[in-house]
């Protein structure tokens, strides 16, 4: 699976550290509203949150890393519902050392937002 391009990511705000993420939160996170989120949902099938209480979703990481990798499909790359799925589901062989450097870089962007949390609190 490929990750978003740093250019599109970097307007995007860090994920913080949680295991959950309700709709709203991830509607922020991914610059997507939440009737958009839904939907998805019906169109992608690796798209598929949790539901408890109320039939409320809770989102894992994952799931907004694969929202952010939609999103820069239909947004900044300009393909189709039909066409996005499609990427997604085809063999990732040539695009895993991009993965693997966006990874990295989610992660330190992590580690460095939790540094300076300790610094500061």
């Amino acid at each position: 699976m490929r990750m978003l391009e740093i250019g599109n990511n970097d307007e995007l705000p860090t994920i913080p550290a949680k295991r959950y993420f309700t709709i709203g939160e991830v509607s922020e996170l991914c610059a997507v509203k939440p009737h958009v989120l839904r939907y998805w949902e019906q169109e992608f099938e690796a798209l598929s949150p949790s539901k408890r209480r109320g039939n409320r979703r809770y989102y894992q990481r994952a799931d907004v890393l694969l929202i952010r990798q939609i999103r820069d499909l239909l947004y900044h790359q300009g393909f189709t519902i039909s066409g996005a799925r499609q990427k997604l589901a085809a063999p990732v062989a040539k695009s895993q050392p991009l993965q693997s450097l966006e990874v990295i870089r989610q992660l330190r962007r992590e580690v460095e937002e939790v540094l300076r949390f300790m610094r500061n609190g």
